[in-house]
């Protein structure tokens, strides 16, 4: 019998692999979180199939997201990443990723932790919304706002409450898995 799956991550194999091990398990572990606000960011304006198919070159590039090696990349590492075919390379995205590590680990030092930080806007606990359909699904809540608000004022870059709804959504502060997707069984 064919899994019924929430409907955008029907088009292939890399979709439903991502929705079927990832999407919507919470993640409290820096490292994946940070992966996934740096990923995230990259998509502002692009499809996230771009970024999942560049995911591995990504990590490669960007030294398996090592946000203390990312905060202090030189100048010629960045002229490496902008020549990079393999990731996107748009220079301000680029610029927002060394800036955002370094904050990300002023944010560390605040709070013990990312995840500290970013999971205490919602006590610590999972948000379940419980859709019905995609259309029930939101693009951005009052809780992305105030994170998103936050983080800008911590001076972080890209992380906009659309971008900010879609790394809590990855990062499993959101289960907007459909109501009718094998997931929640």
């Amino acid at each position: 019998m064919e899994k019924i799956r929430c409907g955008w991550c029907e088009k292939d194999d890399l979709y439903r692999k991502y929705h079927d091990e990832e999407w919507g398990k919470p993640i409290y572990d820096d490292e994946t979180i940070f992966e996934f606000l740096i990923l995230e960011s990259f998509q502002a304006g692009l499809s996230w199939y771009t970024i999942l198919a560049k995911r591995e070159n990504f990590r490669k590039a960007f030294d398996h997201f090592d946000y203390k090696k990312i905060a202090g990349y030189s100048d010629q590492k960045i002229e490496e990443l902008i020549n990079n075919a393999g990731i996107i390379r748009n220079r301000l995205k680029i610029l927002a990723t060394i800036t955002n590590a370094k904050k990300f680990v002023e944010i560390q030092k605040e709070f013990g932790s990312f995840s500290n930080y970013i999971w205490g806007f919602i006590n610590g606990k999972p948000i379940d919304n419980k859709p019905k359909a995609l259309s029930d699904v939101p693009a951005t809540t009052e809780i992305s706002d105030l994170i998103s608000k936050d983080l800008k004022k911590r001076g972080f870059k890209f992380m906009g409450s659309t971008v900010i709804y879609a790394h809590m959504q990855a990062t499993g502060m959101v289960n907007d898995h459909l109501e009718s997707c094998f997931i929640r069984k």
